[in-house]
């Protein structure tokens, strides 16, 4: 039995890790906010899972404390085997189409006020990989959905909506798409790169994008009716290259098979 950290458990992401590894029995320490003990014991293996998302334009400060200030503080003091950063395929989104490759040079606008996740996750990712002394790798995510209620983004709004409504109405393009992983291949992604002691980044992403109109063609066969009433739209964000995950093993679902099987269950549709 291992000795793991979760940093951020209370979280979307980080709650499913601490059920995993508590799961396969493995020990887990989960720090409240704050916790003293975070600095004075054996952390083991540590997943940092700490951020802001959907808040992060109004809460700017909050958003780099949970992403460098306090990360920056474990790397220097605690005591830990190794540690995976949860970062985000975000990054890649000023390169355009061109991007989504882990080594690519990323490009930011540092006076955009929505720059504040991107820099300061990418301040992270560089404490990670320059000043670990080889202890620690980033795993970037992408759009991650799944239908309980603490998630959260456009899918996963989406999919909570249909419990209640079989008719829907969007103000959003059907063109606009993006690379969409469920939450449990996320999981997958992290713990096989703890298992396989993955080096440098590593995108957690399906490597291809959805757009709005196929999710709705799979709402339309499951009996739901999903109209999409935005204009037009650029094309989607930089598509992920994932053959780093699949040298680890693990290959994410295709989201349309995903949400056919959430739809086709019996129970799904609460009214």
């Amino acid at each position: 039995m291992s000795r793991y950290t979760v940093i951020g458990a209370g979280g979307f992401i980080g709650a499913r890790l601490v059920a995993a590894l508590r799961g396969r029995g493995e020990e887990v320490y989960a720090p409240a906010r704050g916790d003293p003990e975070l600095f004075g014991r054996e952390l083991g293996r540590v997943f940092y899972c700490a951020g802001l998302t959907g808040d992060f334009m109004v809460r700017p400060f909050d958003t780099v404390e949970a992403h460098v200030g306090l990360l920056s503080h474990v790397l220097r003091d605690a005591k830990f085997e190794r540690l995976i950063y949860l970062s985000s395929t975000r990054l890649y989104d000023s390169l355009g189409e061109r991007g989504g490759r882990e080594d690519d040079v990323l490009e930011f606008d540092v006076a955009a006020p929505r720059n504040v996740y991107d820099l300061s996750k990418a301040l992270g990712e560089n404490l990670c990989l320059a000043r670990s002394g080889g202890r620690a790798a980033v795993a970037r995510l992408s759009n991650v959905f799944d239908w309980t209620d603490d998630a959260g983004g456009f899918l996963s709004d989406l999919l909570k909506r249909a419990r209640r409504e079989k008719a829907i109405s969007l103000a959003s393009s059907p063109r606009a798409g993006r690379d969409y992983i469920h939450a449990d291949d996320v999981i997958a992604g992290l713990l096989a790169m703890d298992a396989r002691a993955a080096q440098g980044v590593v995108n957690i992403a399906r490597g291809v994008a959805i757009s709005n109109a196929e999710i709705a063609e799979v709402f339309a066969a499951h009996g739901w009716s999903l109209e999409l009433t935005g204009g037009e739209a650029p094309p989607h964000g930089p598509t992920c290259d994932v053959a780093r995950l699949a040298a680890l093993g693990v290959t994410a679902r295709d989201v349309r098979q995903v949400l056919g099987a959430a739809l086709s269950h019996p129970q799904y549709f609460t009214g």
